[in-house]
């Protein structure tokens, strides 16, 4: 499918600079440009790129200003990053869908399938489980009793719904995720340690979207629960009774312990760890492997372990780095001040 210039710019709102016929078929990075695709840039790094890029059409921000000539027709919009978005969207949503129920996968009778929805080979759907319309589950999945899943969902192979859990609307899943594991509950005993059974489930709201091989475990009782709009990379550990914000976002191998409730709008680093039991505001941001042991309160920013305000970690970073210098600076003063003593004595 080939677009041009004139039509893209249309669909984004954007304004053309060069040939409005220009066309293209395919996306690029701006560094490795093709003739007959399209590229943005929005981070001022790659800025050096845009003059010799093969590329027929880049985004660019509306504040752009060319410091010599351009061969690529530009299309100038408020925000580059956010159009692409929305072009990757556009051009996702033309491509073919399946749909139907192969004959290899196994349906229980009493699940409930939606419209237009497509069950890959191998998929497992379980008992009394509902599945909403335009649904695509991928080879491997596996739905188990009770779940419920909304409209518009994308279950990649391999994900695992356990029993009872409830999926929303317009929710992907990647390859191996795990929604409803049993929480990491355990009574210490004289013999060793006795699992407390974990009878409460998960809930995704709608928009949710949940990288490969992150796990979700289910509640103790009642629910954890992730809402609307929250996006999590992969491998990320959500423990049993969480609770995490709408559009909150996490970066790879965050570790989230049991019972720990998370704001609105907050941005997790890699790595980043939150003890159980504690409470993080709205629109906090924790940098990448920061221990958090306690609350922390809105639009912070924190980093370091245990974590600490971001200007402050900083600082103290500067300071670390000359501790060998400042060690050694402070035996000399002692040793001089002993000295002055040993003379005022006399």
């Amino acid at each position: 499918m080939e677009f041009s210039a004139k039509q893209i710019a249309e669909f984004i709102q954007g304004e053309i600079i060069g040939d409005e016929n220009a066309c293209v078929h395919t996306f690029a990075k701006i560094e490795e440009g093709v003739p007959g695709a399209i590229s943005f840039l929005s981070n001022p790094k790659y800025t050096h790129y845009i003059y010799d890029t093969q590329s027929s059409i880049v985004l660019v921000n509306r504040d752009f200003v060319p410091e010599q000539e351009i061969k690529a027709t530009l299309i100038k919009v408020d925000n580059a990053y956010e159009s692409l978005s929305k072009l990757l969207t556009l051009y996702e949503m033309s491509k073919p869908k399946k749909t139907g129920i192969d004959s290899l996968a196994y349906i229980s009778p009493t699940a409930k399938i939606g419209k237009n929805a497509y069950i890959a080979p191998f998929a497992c759907i379980e008992d009394n489980v509902v599945i909403g319309d335009n649904a695509m589950i991928h080879s491997h999945v596996t739905v188990g009793a009770g779940a419920k899943v909304g409209d518009n969902c994308i279950f990649y192979p391999h994900v695992t719904i356990y029993h009872d859990c409830r999926i929303g609307n317009n929710c992907i899943l990647h390859a191996g995720c795990v929604i409803g594991a049993d929480g990491f509950g355990f009574a210490p005993t004289a013999e060793g340690y006795s699992k407390i059974p974990q009878i409460g489930i998960v809930i995704l709201e709608d928009d949710v979207e949940i990288g490969a091989n992150t796990c979700i475990d289910r509640a103790t009782m009642g629910a954890t629960i992730i809402h609307k709009g929250v996006k999590l990379d992969n491998l990320i550990q959500i423990a049993h009774n969480d609770e995490i914000g709408s559009h909150t976002v996490m970066a790879a191998q965050v570790g989230i312990a049991g019972s720990t409730k998370v704001g609105e709008w907050c941005m997790f680093g890699g790595q980043a760890g939150l003890a159980g039991h504690i409470k993080v505001g709205n629109k906090v941001g924790i940098g990448a492997q920061a221990g958090i042991p306690g609350n922390v309160p809105s639009n912070s920013n924190i980093l370091g372990t245990p974590a600490i305000d971001a200007k402050q970690f900083f600082k103290s970073s500067v300071v670390y780095k000359k501790l060998p210098e400042m060690y050694k600076a402070l035996n000399n003063l002692e040793k001089e001040i002993i000295e002055l003593k040993k003379q005022i004595n006399k």
